[in-house]
């Protein structure tokens, strides 16, 4: 059965593509974005392929709003419609505030919060002229608790960013038949560092755990759930 096409954005490898591929498996036909990881996005197209479903590849640079809102708008038209926009792309820095320089600065803002803007604005109008759509944005575990993160400032401030936007696209939206929801991750086990002695539960998260919680807020059960945070790291950051 199929449930019409989802855009994962920076599907072609780690947990974009675990999404991806989950999202497949669910019945969704799947556009495979990646910016410069070609050959992983056509691995991954062609994984997607075999669960039989629709898949096609397509390359953008999110940092450039006129390019997000472009794939969005190529995705509805080579796969006929966007039942589902998952905001996955996001790139992290870990340094202290006094060594982060302003490329660093600007690349996590743009890539996290100015690139799930872009995308998001485009798709609402073509999920309202559809009846409605699923949004799902990757956040950050605890982003919402306001701790200071000396090391991670900018990530922080720009996950903390992508959980205002979704709530208050959620309810402008709502009426709409579109929601609007996050997925915050904590330490996962493609994650750039790894503080376990942090974590309550003893252990880093696993892709499939991140991947349950995007099909959760995309099932036909869900359709009365938006603005919500639904945290995946075993405690961390509460």
């Amino acid at each position: 059965m199929r449930n019409g096409a989802a855009l994962v954005t920076g599907s072609a490898r780690g947990i974009g593509r675990g999404i991806a591929l989950g999202l497949a498996r669910a019945g969704f036909d799947i556009a495979v974005h990646y910016r410069r990881s070609r050959a992983d996005a056509e691995a991954t197209r062609s994984e997607i392929e075999a669960l039989g479903v629709r898949a096609v590849t397509l390359q953008a640079d999110l940092t450039d709003r006129g390019a997000a809102a472009t794939l969005v708008r190529e995705t509805h038209a080579r796969l006929g419609g966007l039942a589902v926009l998952v905001n996955n792309v996001g790139n992290y820095v870990y340094a202290p505030i006094a060594e982060l320089t302003d490329d660093e600065w600007d690349d996590v803002l743009a890539t996290n919060l100015e690139a799930t803007f872009a995308t998001c604005r485009a798709a609402v109008p073509l999920m309202r002229e559809a009846g409605g759509g699923r949004i799902v944005n990757l956040g950050y575990a605890g982003a919402l608790n306001l701790v200071a993160r000396p090391d991670l400032v900018a990530y922080a401030i720009a996950k903390t960013g992508v959980v205002l936007l979704t709530k208050a696209i959620a309810r402008a939206e709502a009426a709409n038949g579109i929601t609007a929801n996050v997925v915050a991750p904590g330490v996962i086990e493609t994650s750039a560092t790894k503080p376990l002695a942090e974590i309550p539960a003893g252990r880093e998260g696993r892709i499939d755990e991140v991947v349950d919680a995007v099909l959760f807020f995309v099932a036909p059960e869900s359709a009365y759930l938006t603005g919500q945070v639904l945290e995946v790291a075993g405690g961390w950051n509460l």
